[in-house]
């Protein structure tokens, strides 16, 4: 009796343990729906693949001349000898009447342009473009005579080096009321038509290049009238944050 006894307390004890094998098996599954989440991983690697094309997309739009999102400050310059191949006379009032370089833009630029002054007509703001496209030799001669007046030092604070003007791309612009009055000129800011860009621009895909209190991003100080052409995607997801072309395209600080 002791020996079945016995025996019967061992197969007791192998059942147990063959149920607890049971068991570990029934977990395989779970352990197969963790290793299933190989996938997370890999949509991981798929978004940092988007974040490198979409990089790589920056960085060609930054230095492309012909992208409308091209960069131009004093970091990046425009290809020797530029020009654009598509400057157009936007149907707008200027503060001049003849046909002359500075009233030019690039077709998609002047487009927006004419859209953006019937838009604000119909607020009953009146704007009037005061100088667009400027060639390389114009922008050399703009800038020298600045150098001339304020030394170089302070030129830079206000005007560009040849080359690195926006001016040059036909994508810039600067504006003032259809009087003329503050054209280009620190009184410009508070005006009824600055206040109406800077709410209103980027829905044409217009920013205020040079916005007040970044002038440590610009490399320039606030220039309420001097708007930049960059596409209504761009324009007002820089507007909604609030930031400059430079935080846009993570291309910060300039060098002044």
């Amino acid at each position: 009796m002791r020996k079945i006894f016995i025996y019967t307390l061992l197969l007791a004890a192998a059942l147990v343990l063959f149920a607890g094998c049971s068991n570990e098996k029934t977990t395989s599954p779970e352990n197969k729906s963790d290793s299933s989440n190989t996938p997370a991983a890999s949509s991981n690697s798929s978004d940092d693949s988007n974040d490198v094309a979409k990089k790589d997309e920056a960085a060609q739009a930054i230095t492309d001349p012909h992208n409308v999102a091209v960069m131009v400050n004093k970091q990046f310059s425009l290809p020797e000898n530029y020009e654009p191949t598509d400057l157009v006379y936007p149907n707008v009032r200027f503060t001049f009447k003849e046909k002359i370089e500075k009233r030019k833009m690039r077709k998609e630029a002047a487009e927006a342009l004419e859209k953006m002054f019937a838009g604000a007509e119909k607020d009953g703001v009146y704007l009037a473009g005061v100088s667009a496209y400027r060639s390389h030799k114009t922008q050399t001669a703009v800038f020298n005579r600045y150098v001339k007046k304020d030394g170089e030092e302070k030129a830079k604070t206000y005007s560009a080096i040849p080359g690195h003007s926006e001016h040059e791309t036909g994508l810039a612009i600067d504006v003032s009321g259809s009087d003329g009055r503050c054209a280009a000129e620190d009184c410009f800011a508070g005006t009824k038509e600055a206040e109406w860009l800077a709410k209103h621009a980027p829905e044409y895909g217009f920013i205020i290049r040079y916005p007040e209190g970044k002038e440590s991003i610009t490399g320039y100080k606030y220039e309420p009238w001097h708007i930049r052409y960059v596409g209504t995607d761009i324009a007002k997801n820089i507007a909604e944050r609030n930031i400059t072309l430079e935080e846009y395209f993570n291309a910060v600080p300039v060098s002044k």
